[in-house]
């Protein structure tokens, strides 16, 4: 066996004294345990999940769709961008839901606004879907759905190849349809992402530079 458990282990002891388990020599990619969890992905604040490494082309059609729960009213949900201008991008700026869109000619934005700025960061589950078909975008949170004019009607194509960036990005990498550099704080579970009659689900445990991120619970209440 070559991998970590994901689990939580307590009161262990050697020889009958029990290790110290507060005060490590050494740790590594441990966290907290926690007396209740949910199914989902912990995003601790400070990270990102990065997503198909050989690229992930968008192009005229796609469909988001996720769940999210948070107590922060700033944080990066997901985005997918060329190094030109062409991309994609999912944020949460005061409170309000943005779906960025740039098919080449500008960036577009339909933006979901509570009626409360902290109604969707009441650290309760709230279902995101956003759909990007052509020159059409729309987003729909917990069944509202908002559209948005798009002059650029001719530009249809989010040509990007490029990998997928989940709860925020490296530094070094340029997110053309994010405003938000902060890195989100909270629970995502069930990300898919379809293209026509292609559907993909996300798993965390399987990006390929996890930081911050613990794909396999959810915290209910911190122990």
């Amino acid at each position: 066996v070559t991998h970590s458990i994901p689990a939580c282990i307590g009161s262990m002891t050697i020889n009958s004294k029990q290790l110290d388990n507060e005060s490590p020599v050494s740790i590594f990619a441990v966290n907290k345990c926690y007396e209740t969890v949910q199914d989902g992905t912990f995003f601790d604040g400070s990270g990102f999940a990065a997503l198909v490494r050989e690229g992930y082309k968008v192009r005229s059609d796609v469909n988001i769709t996720l769940e999210f729960r948070t107590t922060a009213v700033h944080g990066v949900l997901l985005g997918v961008s060329s190094a030109k201008v062409d991309a994609i991008g999912l944020e949460i700026v005061h409170g309000k839901v943005l779906f960025h869109v740039n098919n080449g000619a500008g960036r577009i934005t339909a933006a979901y606004e509570p009626r409360g700025t902290n109604s969707l960061c009441d650290g309760k589950w709230h279902k995101l879907q956003a759909n990007k078909s052509k020159h059409h975008i729309s987003l729909i949170i917990d069944g509202n759905l908002v559209h948005t004019d798009n002059p650029y009607i001719q530009s249809t194509s989010a040509d990007t190849n490029n990998p997928i960036y989940v709860g925020g990005y490296p530094a070094d990498v340029k997110q053309n349809c994010l405003t938000s550099k902060s890195s989100f704080r909270g629970c995502l579970r069930n990300l898919v992402l379809t293209k026509g009659q292609h559907t993909e689900l996300f798993d965390f445990s399987r990006a390929f530079d996890l930081r911050g991120v613990f794909p396999h619970s959810c915290p209910g209440a911190e122990h």
